[in-house]
């Protein structure tokens, strides 16, 4: 099973390793994908410790749980080794929202999601 492109309900966008992104911690820039070596908890969603957002390498750690039971979690952030809020998620970047504007493989999502699509549109035309 692969995780190549999927969507987050949680987070409202696209995630998979064919999905280009850059670190969420709110002072990195590190470009990355949205894959599972990148997702805090180390799951698809984040699983059970994790709260889904995606980090660089510098931002991800193995970390213990503050509690009886020595949990220890794997490819966890910062917030959720600490029980914090997370931080919030970054905007797609302009590679991945040319692809879904323009490619033939998504021209049916932009059939269906019309409203969206302007959204891009918006982002386009501002970045240029």
């Amino acid at each position: 099973m692969s995780y190549e492109i999927g969507y987050d309900d949680n987070w409202e966008r696209d995630i998979g390793y064919g999905v280009p992104s850059i670190c969420d911690h709110p002072d990195c820039n590190k470009e990355i994908n949205r894959g599972l070596s990148y997702v805090c908890g180390g799951e698809a969603y984040g699983g059970e410790y994790g709260c889904g957002l995606f980090f660089c390498e510098n931002h991800l750690g193995t970390k213990f749980a503050d509690n009886d039971e020595d949990i220890i979690m794997d490819n966890i952030c910062d917030r959720c080794e600490d029980s914090m809020p997370p931080f919030n998620k970054k905007y797609d970047t302009i590679e991945w929202i040319q692809w879904k504007y323009t490619d033939e493989s998504w021209e049916d999502w932009r059939a269906e999601n019309k409203e969206e699509v302007k959204k891009i549109a918006v982002r386009l035309d501002n970045e240029q």
